[in-house]
């Protein structure tokens, strides 16, 4: 397969999942707004909340400096991750895979800082009185990510040790 076609259906896949986040995040405003949490299972529950800030809601009360600074970093990333993309050799699928998940979650949660100014997060994870920080469709898609390129990170000292 040539790099373009390689190239665009990995960006055709990277929108898809922008997509995908962009839907869900209208639903959960839509059926969350104003609501209290909804339980799921014992542990899950969806319950909309806004994020001002970066993952797990740091410097969320930044004053509002934080949007700009986040706003510009996932736009630099962005740009950079598909170059990166664009430069990688056929054979680093699982490279390829961890970027096209990064920047998924990248740009769809760009989207969100562009268009309301935070991060719409809906999904709540939670043991008794413990609350894992809220997160979203977006965010899964960066966290499968970082773990696909830790497995490639993982894969290529071992091929290099052995």
């Amino acid at each position: 397969m040539n790099r373009v076609a390689r190239y665009s259906g990995y960006l055709a896949l990277s929108a898809a999942l922008v997509g995908l986040d962009q839907i869900v995040k209208h639903l959960a405003i839509a059926r969350l707004l104003g609501s209290p949490p909804v339980e799921v299972l014992p542990f899950l529950e969806w319950h909309l909340v806004y994020n001002t800030g970066a993952a797990f809601g740091f410097l969320h009360d930044a004053g509002g400096v934080q949007h700009y600074l986040f706003t510009g970093i996932a736009a630099v990333v962005s740009a950079a991750i598909l170059v990166w993309l664009w430069r990688l050799p056929a054979r680093s699928r699982l490279l390829s895979w961890a970027l096209i998940l990064v920047l998924a979650g990248g740009v769809g949660n760009l989207i969100d800082r562009i268009r309301y100014r935070h991060v719409v997060d809906f999904i709540n994870l939670h043991y008794q009185d413990w609350y894992f920080p809220a997160f979203n469709v977006a965010d899964m898609a960066i966290t499968f990510g970082v773990i696909c390129f830790l497995l490639d990170a993982l894969s290529r000292r071992n091929e290099g040790s052995g």
